[in-house]
C-alpha cells in the first residue's frame, strides 16, 4: 500500500484510513464531493503537539523564564518548524490535493505541509495513543529545537532583531512596507531602516513574510 512506506518513515503503524485522512487537504475534499478532509485531525494534533512540546521544553530548560519558554514553544509549533519537519519526512508526495493546489505546487507550500504534520500527529494519537504521537514529535520535531537561538532566529527573526538592537543600545528600526498588484495577488516589499541605513530588504506574498525576510537579512548584516 502507498502509505506503508510513510508509516515506515514515521516508525509506527498508523491505521491506513486515518493516515489517508490526515493527508487529505480540503482542496481535494472539495473537488471530490466534499468528502472528509484533515482539518479535524489537524485540530487534534495541534493540541497534542502543544502539550508534548510544552512538557519537553519546561523540563529541558529549567533556567528559562516564562516569557522565554513561551517564545521557544511558539517557535517549535510554528508553521515554519512543522513544515521543515514535514520536508525531512518527505511528506509532500503523499498529500492528496485538489487540481488547483497541485498546479501551484501545493505539496511544497509550508502551511499545507505544517497542517498535514499536525494531522498526522492527531492520527497517530487516535490510532495508537499518546506514546506514538510523542515518538513522531521526538524523532522529527525535537531535533529542530536543539539550537534554540537558530530556531528563534528562523521563526521569529523580527523579534530577535529588535532584541539584538535593544541589547546593543541602538534605537528601534523602521519597517517600511509597500506592495504592488491587486488585493487577490499582491507582492509586498519590506525595508528595515536604522537611522539612515537600510539593514535588510525582503519581498513575499504577505506583509509578515516580507518583513521576516528583511529581518533575516538584517540579522546577517549586523553579525557579519
Amino acid at each position: 500500500m502507498i502509505y506503508a512506506s510513510l508509516n515506515e518513515k514515521l516508525g509506527i503503524a498508523i491505521e491506513p484510513a486515518l493516515l489517508e485522512l490526515a493527508l487529505t487537504h480540503s482542496s481535494y475534499s472539495y473537488e471530490n464531493g466534499k468528502t472528509q478532509d484533515n482539518e479535524r485531525l489537524e485540530f487534534l494534533g495541534d493540541s497534542v503537539l502543544g502539550f508534548i512540546v510544552t512538557d519537553h521544553i519546561y523540563l529541558a530548560n529549567p533556567d528559562l523564564a516564562e516569557g522565554e519558554l513561551s517564545r521557544l514553544r511558539n517557535s517549535t509549533v510554528s508553521a515554519k518548524t512543522l513544515s521543515v519537519a514535514a520536508e525531512n519526512i518527505g511528506l509532500g508526495p503523499y498529500l492528496k490535493l485538489g487540481k488547483g493546489e497541485l498546479a501551484t505546487g501545493g505539496s511544497t507550500k509550508p502551511n499545507i505541509l505544517a497542517d498535514a504534520m499536525e494531522a498526522i500527529i492527531g492520527a497517530a494519537f487516535l490510532s495508537l495513543g499518546i506514546d506514538a504521537a510523542k515518538k513522531i514529535i521526538e524523532n522529527f520535531i525535537f531535533p529542530l529545537i536543539d539550537d534554540k537561538s537558530t530556531l528563534l532566529e528562523t521563526t521569529e527573526p523580527r523579534t530577535v532583531l529588535l532584541d539584538l538592537l535593544k541589547k546593543s543600545g541602538k534605537p528601534a528600526p523602521s519597517f517600511v512596507v509597500e506592495h504592488i498588484g491587486p488585493d487577490h495577488d499582491r507582492t509586498f516589499f519590506a525595508k528595515i531602516v536604522l537611522v539612515d541605513e537600510v539593514l535588510g530588504e525582503g519581498s513575499a506574498r504577505s506583509r509578515k513574510a516580507a518583513e521576516a525576510e528583511a529581518a533575516i537579512q538584517a540579522l546577517a548584516k549586523l553579525r557579519s
